[in-house]
């Protein structure tokens, strides 16, 4: 019977008692195999051979209110069959630092203890190794340090099996993995909402840190699918293991990897303990048996629906498609869909149907937005600048489609230049040979200049352009200006749009100001609180001005290759590597400071966090004293696409960000492009 001493003292006592004193005394005999019994006393009660309750007084006047002390032997956690207690290796390391650490060594190391004679450990001596991977029944979780100045906020990547969340092998791709993200957000928030409070920092309370993506549908870090080992060892006492001989294969199976940080609260280690062993894989594992399979299914039919309108694009007469009933405007001052906006509709001349959805096609050649203030003009150009990525369902872009080839223009006064002809639309300069300019400091109509002919080399089939955001003297010159000015040494871009359509380069072009390209457009819509009209015939009879006459044909090549010796990470004269990733738009990296403020088609901070690790990458891997920059790249977008993201990333700068958006090889170029300390 369990407990059956103290049930003995609790019968004998008078029913009105309130001292219990025999229960406190707890008198025993003991009756030793040789010679006479002795008498003692031991208030501690067994419940069976293992767990022992101890009684004593919390004070005289509480006699019926006891302390009691559970004892409950460590081996009944640490020698479990199958496996045992859940994450209890990394809570045996935990358990073993001191309350007030801050480096958390041995959970990073975790060390692994192969008794000998066992298999895997033929030897006489026991086998050390090191394996900071720590399993939750099928689930299991690499610890990792996020860099040396944040040892108490670890790198969590879960390692989730595929066929756990229903996930079939075809259905593993970048849109499954990040649906299965933006699942277990709420998750996430609520373990946060336990622990927030207002009156103390994170790093008193604790804090778990997800990825928490825009609307945008991207490869991530964070967020992927993965070939991952199965266990293959029962868990022993502390670290020791004892790896499975049972004759059964474990390959590796595919499982989503979800990438957090986990920020451990000081001076608190049994939360810490709970926040790493009980509460987050306790809420994986309600992620996991929660999760609805029917949404994962509709978001995988929405990346297969927008993969063939892209697919259609390629080979049809549009270079965008905007369905209808899509939300174009932003809410205010964020990227969510705007509550009450009017939903697009196409104009009636220009409704398609593509894979079954009913839409506006935006023809090839070139195109203008016009209208007044506030109408919508620019907003529809973000829309079709939008469509270059795949979004999320509740994005309200997300079935807007664009050549993803586009590259939104813009001039950027101060920019650096190397050795690029801009020679189409910069005839000449003092000084200066406009086939092979350079410059540090870009006006704003070089640097427009620049930009077009980087985006044509880079192989863009799509320009947008909004006049905003353009030098004025760079896209118009009227005919009174032209015939005022004999000696100009600018080609404005009316007179090269129409060349470069020849080409099979599209235009886009948002103009509020000036009538110059109506003449050259070959269809223009006006933009009425953001409802779209087709005006294009009442713009032409509106335009008396005649087609410009083209210049001549222009040489568009560009005739460069990078030098290799300053495309380094390290600073001059320095030993250690250099790199900072600025939420203000700037990339430093060895002796460069990059603004790449510009470049409007990096939409996340997370993506130019990629591009600074992806320059290192390159950088670390020139050899050659002339670089072959193109084929460099393609080469570590191959490696990225069969290592992952992460291939790139490094701890070892402190100041830099843990989670990665891997952006086009056109902006990592870019880039580059704007280095004012190398040259080609």
């Amino acid at each position: 019977m369990l407990l059956k001493r103290l049930k003995h003292f609790l019968l004998g006592m008078e029913p009105t008692t309130q001292t219990y004193t025999a229960l406190y005394e707890g008198a025993i005999s003991i009756h030793p195999p040789h010679g006479e019994p002795w008498g003692a006393y031991e208030p501690t009660y067994w419940a069976d051979a293992d767990i022992a309750y101890h009684f004593e007084r919390s004070h005289k006047l509480a006699q019926g209110c006891p302390t009691v002390t559970v004892r409950i032997p460590a081996e009944l956690f640490l020698n479990q069959p199958n496996g045992g207690m859940p994450m209890k290796r990394l809570k045996h390391y935990l358990l073993g630092l001191e309350n007030n650490t801050t480096t958390y060594k041995a959970m990073y190391e975790g060390k692994i203890i192969i008794p000998p004679h066992t298999y895997g450990n033929p030897g006489d001596f026991a086998e050390e190794q090191y394996d900071p991977t720590y399993w939750y029944d099928d689930l299991s979780v690499t610890v990792s340090t996020t860099n040396k100045l944040a040892q108490d906020k670890p790198t969590l990547t879960w390692q989730i099996p595929a066929d756990a969340l229903g996930v079939l092998p075809e259905a593993c791709t970048a849109a499954a993995a990040d649906h299965c993200l933006r699942a277990f957000s709420p998750y996430i928030d609520t373990l946060n909402e336990a622990l927030y409070n207002r009156s103390r920092p994170d790093s008193e309370n604790g804090k778990y840190y997800l990825c928490r993506p825009g609307g945008e549908v991207l490869v991530r870090n964070t967020a992927y699918f993965a070939l991952c080992p199965q266990k293959d060892y029962e868990n022993g006492a502390g670290a020791t293991v004892y790896l499975l001989d049972d004759g059964v294969e474990r390959p590796p199976q595919m499982c989503l990897c979800i990438r957090m940080q986990v920020q451990l609260p000081h001076r608190k280690l049994r939360r810490a303990i709970q926040m790493l062993c009980r509460d987050l894989p306790e809420a994986v594992e309600l992620f996991i048996a929660q999760f609805d399979g029917a949404a994962l299914g509709r978001a995988l039919a929405l990346a297969e629906r927008q993969a063939a309108i892209r697919a259609w694009l390629k080979t049809s007469d549009y270079c965008a498609f905007l369905a209808n009933g899509s939300i174009l405007p932003r809410a205010k001052g964020t990227d969510m869909p705007m509550e009450s906006a009017i939903p697009f509709e196409s104009t009636p001349g220009d409704e398609i149907e593509v894979c079954g959805l009913r839409g506006m096609g935006i023809h090839r050649g070139v195109t203008v937005i016009t209208g007044g203030g506030y109408s919508g003009k620019s907003t529809l150009l973000d829309a079709i600048s939008a469509g270059i990525y795949d979004h999320a369902a509740g994005d309200g872009r997300e079935l807007c489609i664009t050549d993803e080839s586009a590259v939104t223009i813009s001039a950027e006064d101060g920019r650096s230049v190397k050795n690029v002809n801009i020679s189409p639309f910069i005839k000449w300069l003092p000084g200066g040979d406009t086939a092979h300019f350079s410059t540090d400091h870009a006006s704003g109509s070089t640097s427009q200049a620049a930009n077009i002919m980087e985006a044509v080399d880079g192989g863009a089939r799509l320009l947008l352009i909004d006049e905003d955001r353009s030098a004025t003297n760079f896209m118009i010159r009227d005919r009174m200006m032209k015939a005022l000015i004999e000696r100009e040494p600018i080609t404005p871009f009316t007179d090269r749009v129409l060349e470069l359509s020849g080409r099979g380069i599209s235009t886009v072009l948002v103009i509020g100001g000036s009538g110059e390209y109506l003449a050259v457009a070959d269809r223009i819509y006006l933009m009425e609180d953001y409802r779209i009209h087709d005006v294009t015939d009442r713009a032409r009879e509106i335009c008396t001005a005649a087609v410009p006459d083209c210049p001549a044909p222009a040489d568009w090549a560009q005739a460069r290759r990078l030098h290799g010796e300053g495309f380094t990470s390290y600073p001059a004269g320095s030993g250690s590597e250099r790199l900072t990733v600025s939420d203000m738009g700037f990339v430093f990296i060895g002796d460069e400071r990059v603004d790449v403020r510009g470049l409007h088609d990096i939409v996340t901070p997370r993506q130019l966090d990629a591009i600074g690790f992806m320059l290192r990458a390159l950088m670390l891997a020139n050899r050659d004293r002339v670089v072959d920059l193109d084929a460099a790249i393609d080469a570590l977008y191959a490696r990225i696409a069969e290592e992952g993201l992460d291939c790139v990333w490094t701890s070892y700068f402190t100041t830099c960000a843990r989670f990665l958006d891997l952006p086009r090889k056109y902006e990592l170029r870019a880039v580059i492009d704007r280095m004012r300390r190398v040259s080609f």
